[in-house]
């Protein structure tokens, strides 16, 4: 993005905030590339991230499986695992802390909607209340059978893996209820075992908040169509609430009509650039932004 130049897309992004009066953030896996966190898009960048499973052939798909979990328990561990360490020493990027200030000076503040399992959105600050993770959390565990709807936090798990073998060093983490294998609570590939009670909490509360809004802004970050869970529901919040959309995407930016948002752009890049677009009053609309429904 060539910061010398005006972006019409950008401006009219920061059109659609400064109009709007509820933040809805959608967020794919993309978000997290700015934080430093691994891009598995392809195999290539799923085995360059887990060298061992590429030796072996292993694609996500298997891995993040039950079956991997009953088959192979601590290859399954030490990919979970390492995940989990990972996730729990990133700091978020800066551009989590754009999209609360955004939110924060809304009438209705701000709700987030994640296919990431990662937690990144609550370690930046935002209300644990106000976060729906539609393909579970990483930082919560569940009984494998499962033997009960239970649903607990992985805090007390502290894996040790071994990189190079992407395995798990010590013991695996054990169900409460009775005592077999606990796996994540984490909407994983042919999972017929997810207890999405969760999630189902969560989404509740964003159907109730919805209904109390009026001009929604949808900012979609990193979600692309390989898995479209994001994108199918920032699209039903804009048939169903009349929300206007703001995607920023690096490959697949195109939105449907001039109502709407599409910035070829990272998630910090264009967060940035949308924030300088809004200038030190997020209320007024930058020059150049009609600021009408086309």
């Amino acid at each position: 993005m060539d910061s010398l130049r005006p972006d019409p897309d950008v401006d009219r992004a920061a059109g659609i905030l400064a109009e709007a009066d509820a933040l809805i953030v959608t967020a794919g896996a993309g978000i997290g590339v700015d934080s430093g966190l691994p891009d598995f898009r392809g195999k290539q960048g799923f085995w360059g991230a887990y060298p061992a499973l590429g030796k072996a052939r292993i694609d996500f798909t298997d891995i993040a499986s039950p079956s991997a979990f009953e088959s192979s328990p601590r290859l399954a561990w030490g990919f979970y695992g390492h995940r989990l360490s990972l996730y729990r020493r990133t700091r978020p990027h800066q551009g989590f802390a754009v999209l609360r200030r955004w939110g924060e000076s809304m009438e209705h503040g701000t709700f987030v909607f994640t296919s990431n399992v990662d937690g990144q959105f609550q370690k930046a600050g935002f209300d644990e209340r106000n976060i729906v993770e539609c393909h579970g959390s990483i930082h919560q565990l569940q009984c494998l059978r499962p033997c009960s709807d239970s649903i607990w936090s992985a805090q007390e798990f502290e894996p040790e893996v071994d990189e190079d073998a992407c395995l798990l060093r010590n013991a695996l983490p054990a169900c409460a209820q009775c005592g077999g294998l606990a796996r994540p609570n984490v909407l994983m590939f042919g999972d017929w075992g997810w207890n999405g009670e969760r999630q189902r909490l969560q989404s509740a509360r964003m159907e109730q908040w919805l209904a109390s809004v009026r001009r929604p802004a949808v900012v979609e970050l990193g979600a692309g169509t390989a898995i479209p869970s994001v994108r199918h529901f920032g699209q039903r919040v804009i048939r169903q609430f009349g929300a206007r959309l703001i995607r920023i995407n690096p490959r697949e930016a195109a939105v449907a009509g001039r109502a709407h948002a599409g910035v070829a752009a990272g998630a910090l890049e264009g967060l940035r650039a949308i924030d300088a677009a809004l200038g030190p009053d997020p209320a007024k609309t930058p020059a150049g932004s009609t600021g009408r429904r086309e």
